[in-house]
């Protein structure tokens, strides 16, 4: 509350500073220097403003009876040719502006470097890929993390582009016209682009809309939510996949010393983090239908009914990516990793996946590719059914050792076997994607000095 009445504050003392720097009469140094003085509102004024909000139903002119009685030689002067959007509207788009400037973005660019780290260290560690749920050609660990990380690029760039389509609303007037500062200003329309311009600039804005109504159109707040639930739903698919990999016990979140997983069942090691992360990401993914909905309903000029929902929805949707944020931060400093059972996963599948290499190897030999296939096929079947009826590891190099049909590539095994030699290009997509003039590194050059300050956010519940 605060933070919101000590922007529209300072929103007020930009607009009187302005038009007595472009002349308006009637505006004193001592009404300027009180204003000024008083910009932060003080705890014991709340009570009076709220009296007076109660009594009027407005909170936009409580807020100015108060900055009134704070700074009484303003009161005749304060939002003087201003319409309550004025105040609300450019205080609105500063918070959504250093939102994502000062919090969001330096946030999922720390998020996406401690990621990149992760990639780098692991790129050449073979394991199971999945396709259709089911075990597929050979990834690496570090490969599967640039997914993800490609992901948070894309909401790193869709955040900035929303962020730099945030401008002003400027000194426009009830309906947008400019009316009441064109008649203070008696008719002097340069004066009145030189007070829209100076205001812009005294928020900290490069540029103003030029057209709006009695609001900046709220397609600003559709086009932020969206790239911040569109975020959401990345968090959702990094969360789940950490969950599977913890289910198979490839890949865990931290998990401190003392930390219970089951009240139940003490041996749990529930992927909590995960879960709230995937959870978060679901509600947030949602909240841009509200931002949606409002901007359609919207009326002409502006109707009354965007406001309630706003005041909801944008503060939530800005909250609940900082908390997924968070819990990203926390989660990617902290993955621990278990080779031994990647390796064991790896050994149950890897048979019949170099299937085509010893195929491949035996034609080399001069044998043929169709006899190669059907001896492969036969012991193939053989040890499925050994695996999937009777529960046995998978034993298709054993029997493929023991066939006499195979003994030419017999020397060839532990190469044809080697689960390096089934990731591809794997490691090298990881560093033209990661490393110095890579996409990760490029991106993330903005945000060199926040990058600098090491630390981990620590999760309390």
């Amino acid at each position: 509350m605060a933070a919101t009445l000590g922007t529209a504050s300072f929103d007020t003392v930009w607009l009187a500073e302005a038009e007595k720097e472009l002349g308006l009469e009637g505006i004193s140094d001592e009404a300027i220097t009180q204003m000024q003085e008083h910009v932060r509102i003080g705890d014991h004024e709340f009570a009076a403003i709220a009296e007076e909000e109660k009594r009027r139903r407005h909170d936009v002119m409580a807020h100015v009876y108060g900055f009134g009685l704070a700074a009484p030689a303003a009161e005749k002067i304060i939002h003087l040719g201003a319409t309550s959007c004025y105040v609300t509207d450019n205080a609105d788009l500063i918070f959504l502006r250093d939102g994502l400037a000062k919090i969001l973005l330096p946030k999922l660019a720390t998020v996406i470097k401690k990621l990149s780290e992760f990639a780098k260290k692991e790129k050449n560690r073979p394991c199971l890929s999945y396709t259709h749920g089911q075990p597929a050609a050979l990834t690496s660990v570090g490969k599967r993390a640039c997914l993800w990380l490609q992901d948070l690029l894309m909401d790193l760039r869709n955040l900035e582009s929303a962020g730099s389509n945030i401008r002003a609303r400027g000194v426009k007037g009830a309906t947008g016209t400019q009316a009441t500062f064109l008649a203070l200003f008696k008719g002097d329309h340069s004066k009145v682009e030189e007070l829209d311009e100076l205001v812009t600039k005294k928020a900290g804005f490069e540029s103003m809309f030029t057209i709006s109504s009695q609001t900046y159109s709220r397609k600003i707040d559709v086009d932020v939510c969206n790239a911040l639930g569109s975020f959401g739903a990345t968090c959702q698919r990094i969360g789940a996949d950490i969950r599977h990999l913890a289910m198979m016990k490839e890949m865990e979140e931290p998990f401190e010393p003392d930390q219970i997983g089951s009240s139940a069942m003490a041996y749990k090691r529930n992927p909590m983090r995960s879960e709230r992360l995937c959870s978060l990401g679901r509600y947030l993914a949602n909240l841009p239908k509200n931002a949606i909905d409002t901007y359609a309903a919207q009326w002409f000029e502006r109707t009354l009914d965007d406001s309630a929902n706003r005041r909801m929805t944008l503060p939530e949707t800005y909250l609940c990516a900082d908390a997924c944020l968070m819990i990203l931060d926390n989660v990617f400093t902290g993955l621990v990793l278990y080779p031994a059972q990647i390796e064991k996963r790896l050994a149950q599948e890897l048979p019949f996946m170099a299937t085509e290499n010893i195929i491949m190897a035996l034609s080399a030999k001069g044998i043929s590719r169709q006899e190669s296939h059907e001896e492969i096929r036969v012991l193939s079947h053989q040890a499925a059914k050994a695996v999937k009826e009777e529960g046995k590891d998978n034993d298709l190099i054993d029997r493929i050792r023991a066939t006499p049909f195979f003994e030419p590539i017999t020397g060839e095994f532990e190469t044809l076997l080697d689960p390096k030699t089934f990731i591809g290009r794997a490691p090298q997509q990881v560093e033209k994607f990661t490393e110095p003039g890579g996409e990760v590194e490029k991106a993330l050059e903005k945000y060199a000095e926040v990058l600098m300050q090491k630390g981990t956010v620590d999760l309390i519940v």
